[in-house]
């Protein structure tokens, strides 16, 4: 059986999200094969992912398509571009309707084995604060990790999540628009090509 086949049917934190407000199942959202291009190592699946079975299928991945300059075709295809997220369930929402973090024990059981199998890729973009501690080890936050993107270049990088609730990060840094996604989109068109 093929991990991907494994990971699909995994149901290791089915306790964990029936304990959640919104008391789902797992339903792991698996998007990577052996060969891509571009390795986007995120946070986790949101609720229109868990529904709809495709990573980034959102306003997070308009925009996250947009600072690529991928269209939807080019984006989920999977020889070409790999989603590793730290966890590979919507992890739920708490009581107050906030977003729970990726639940450890999901990186601890797939993520080596995921990325071994993934193999070398020219170019990883490294999302969020979550998994940003677990590929470059920072501890320096969001911020700062992204402002310092030239230490992991050209063949890491480190972005903002493309959530909406980031929307008034991007204000408050212009600098990332302006400095980042130019060099970002024309990246992604070399190692794609």
């Amino acid at each position: 059986m093929s991990i991907q086949d494994r990971l699909s049917t995994c149901t290791i934190c089915a306790e964990r999200f029936a304990a959640t407000a919104t008391q789902h199942r797992p339903k792991p959202v698996v998007w990577f094969r052996a060969g891509a291009r571009l390795l986007i190592c995120s946070q986790a699946p949101g609720l229109r992912a868990h529904s709809s079975g495709l990573p980034f299928d959102d306003p997070s991945g308009d925009r996250l398509r947009a600072w690529l300059g991928l269209d939807r075709a080019a984006f989920y295809d999977q020889s070409r571009v790999a989603i590793v997220p730290m966890g590979f369930c919507f992890p739920g929402y708490d009581a107050a309707g906030s977003d729970l973090p990726p639940p450890a024990i999901c990186r601890q059981t797939w993520h080596d084995a995921v990325l071994r199998h993934v193999g070398a890729v020219p170019l990883k973009l490294v999302i969020g604060g979550y998994a940003q501690k677990y590929h470059l080890g920072t501890t320096s936050g969001v911020t700062e990790t992204v402002r310092r993107w030239r230490d992991h270049w050209p063949g890491v990088l480190p972005l903002p999540h493309p959530s909406w609730r980031n929307t008034g990060w991007l204000k408050k840094n212009p600098w990332f628009e302006a400095e980042v996604l130019s060099v970002l989109r024309a990246r992604v068109k070399e190692v794609m090509a």
